[in-house]
């Protein structure tokens, strides 16, 4: 069962979900929510009916995103806290703004605008032609599902053990932060099975900085990214978005990123 899902058992399941997702016992949670282990007990079991400030209290002391506190706060039969608005809408208009302007000032170089599962949104041109020659004529437009299954990947990037390894591990800590999300879950299972059709070296020790190594018909790109997360809004379309931001690391790519401007 994917935490974020309610099933018969309401507000106790789904508390206990997360409480198991994130770790923690009863006591552990009752200390951190500042509630008694047997009030804890009697919520996880329907036998008591939590509070709004408790329903919040257990959120916070077990880190909820978002859109899973809205999840809980349903659960026990009240309004969301957390607003969703629709990238396109007006409210947000102010921060397609400012995305524009980041992904614009940031051309030739390549720009991705994500959702929290590395679904595409937006892209600039070089981002296009790049993720073009990774997912051909598939259509896909997650760039984990295109990294781990796209069969033009393993030749696409040069270092392709290496930059599987960095985006597992950087999935698996996005993972832990959702919960038992089920899309996450596809996604380690696909990456893992991609690491043992294509094993690191196994090198000792990581280099200090990891590119990803594009291949082209000019010559290898190599690009450091950096990775831009909107976390002053309580909107949860905002907290889900991730602005993945392409650097050239050497000269050969800075010059090729400069012929496209």
């Amino acid at each position: 069962m994917a935490v974020t899902d309610l099933d018969d058992g309401g507000f106790g399941a789904a508390l206990r979900a997360w409480r198991r997702a994130r770790g923690l016992s009863q006591l552990d949670l009752a200390l951190a929510a500042d509630a008694s282990p047997r009030h804890l007990s009697f919520l996880e079991t329907n036998r008591a009916k939590p509070s709004r400030d408790m329903v919040l209290a257990l959120a916070d002391a077990m880190v909820l995103p978002r859109a899973a506190c809205n999840t809980l706060l349903n659960a026990a039969g009240f309004a969301a806290l957390f607003p969703v608005t629709p990238l396109d809408a007006a409210a947000l208009g102010p921060l397609r703004a400012i995305l524009d302007e980041m992904m614009r000032r940031h051309a030739p170089n390549p720009a991705l605008l994500c959702d929290r599962h590395w679904t595409v949104l937006d892209a600039t041109p070089s981002a296009r032609m790049l993720l073009a020659g990774l997912a051909g004529d598939s259509g896909e437009m997650n760039v984990v599902r295109m990294l781990a299954k796209s069969p033009l990947a393993p030749q696409g990037i040069a270092n392709y053990p290496e930059v599987l390894q960095e985006m597992t591990g950087r999935i698996r800590l996005e993972a832990l932060e959702a919960g038992a999300d089920p899309v996450f879950t596809e996604h380690l299972r696909a990456l893992e099975e991609a690491m043992r059709r294509h094993p690191s070296t196994g090198a000792t020790q990581r280099r200090p900085l990891a590119p990803i190594i594009l291949r082209s018909p000019g010559g290898d790109l190599s690009f450091l990214s950096t990775i831009a997360h909107f976390g002053t809004s309580e909107d949860v379309t905002v907290r889900d978005l991730r602005l993945e931001l392409l650097f050239p690391a050497d000269d050969a790519t800075r010059a090729a990123m400069a012929a496209l401007a």
